[in-house]
């Protein structure tokens, strides 16, 4: 049995996961405090003095969830955390309050499909943006007069990965931020702000909630001036989070050690299944020891997420397959407790072949995933000889 006198200085990824952001224990008080409603506070006197103004600005409720983000982004340095209304609140935050007229952006060609259209926007308002692949020598090349670098790693849907350290580095000799999406990853599978980005972008509407029933983004800085920059964007545009929506994220934050645990078990498992199938082709996950993004990944995350991706022969037989799954449902977004998967190709956004399906790997039993993936590749089979 282990001498507790000897446990480490600082506690492990499942403790701070559950603790963090948590008041002290106090007699009588609940662990963990309900939901803050309210749109406005008293305030008498200087509202200089105050800590809450109004509910625009803040609530006790960010606060905690703010916190315990923080801590787990940035768990060595002093870091804060903004939450916002939205994944693409806090990107556009980030972009929208630091990319001016007549700067530069780079932007990967193969992340977020939102993105897209962000770009434009930010060529309209007279920036010039530089659209890139992920991993590749063109990342690299383009950060040359550069004022902002935004990174997605692992990019969503192709999961290819950039080394966030070494283009970190040569934007800032360049003078430029970096910007990282954390999204796919969690904080619990990788710290760009560790890895030298000045901005840790996620999305907490995926694995950070985990339930889908939550619309939610953050940015983490441990510069203070990045966060009021972020920060009065938010109040400006008004793209502030419910205090139901923080709390249900906060409250979800104590099981994120586990359910991204068990989704990249998962997750391998049906990689390695996918890629005995004959009609498979391009199995994606950095988990694979064999995926072109695995010695990267394996260097700066500590864990290989939920998403997996693959092509099937055409559309027409995704869409089979995907019909006839029972387990799997399919449906957009991921991270949650329930797999999904989705043809990517019928957004029309992102530059994939008509059969490429992006799948979320949730916390059921492998072998069911398994079965259904089976049964439903026989069902879909059996349409196409039909048909």
């Amino acid at each position: 049995m282990s001498d507790p006198s000897t446990s480490p200085a600082r506690p492990g990824e499942g403790t701070r996961a559950v603790h963090a952001g948590l008041p002290e224990p106090s007699p009588d008080a609940p662990p963990m405090p309900g939901p803050v409603l309210t749109a406005h506070y008293h305030l008498p006197g200087d509202p200089a003095d105050a800590a809450y103004t109004y509910g625009r600005d803040g609530n006790p409720t960010w606060t905690a969830l703010e916190t315990a983000v923080a801590a787990l982004e940035s768990p060595d340095e002093p870091a804060e955390a903004t939450v916002f209304a939205s994944g693409m609140a806090a990107i556009s935050a980030v972009l929208l309050s630091h990319v001016r007229p007549g700067g530069t952006v780079v932007l990967p060609n193969d992340g977020y499909n939102l993105l897209n259209p962000l770009s434009e926007r930010l060529t309209e308002l007279g920036a010039t943006v530089r659209a890139v692949p992920t991993g590749t020598a063109r990342q690299r090349e383009a950060i040359e007069g550069a004022d902002l670098v935004w990174l997605e790693t692992p990019a969503n849907p192709g999961l290819d990965v950039c080394d966030i350290r070494v283009l970190a580095d040569t934007a800032h000799r360049e003078g430029a931020l970096v910007a990282v999406d954390n999204t796919l990853a969690t904080p619990l599978g990788q710290r760009p702000l560790e890895l030298g980005a000045d901005f840790s972008v996620a999305s907490g509407t995926k694995a950070l909630s985990g339930h889908g029933d939550v619309l939610l983004g953050y940015v983490v800085c441990r510069d203070a001036a990045l966060t009021e920059s972020v920060r009065r964007w938010r109040k400006l545009v008004g793209a502030i989070p419910g205090p139901m929506e923080a709390w249900l994220a906060h409250r979800s934050l104590a099981t994120l050690h586990l359910r991204t645990e068990r989704q990249q078990r998962n997750a391998l498992v049906l990689a390695e299944e996918l890629r005995g199938w004959p009609e498979v082709r391009d199995v994606r996950y950095p988990g694979l020891p064999d995926d072109p993004a695995h010695e990267l990944a394996a260097r700066q995350m500590r864990g290989f997420g939920c998403v997996l991706s693959f092509t099937l022969p055409d559309r027409a037989f995704a869409e089979r397959l995907l019909a006839a799954t029972r387990v799997v449902e399919e449906a957009t977004s991921f991270g949650g407790v329930r797999s999904t998967a989705e043809r990517r190709g019928r957004w029309g956004g992102d530059d994939v072949p008509e059969g490429f399906v992006r799948m979320s790997v949730g916390v059921e039993d492998a072998a069911d995933l398994v079965a259904d993936l089976r049964q439903a590749r026989a069902a879909a089979a059996a349409a196409a000889r039909a048909g």
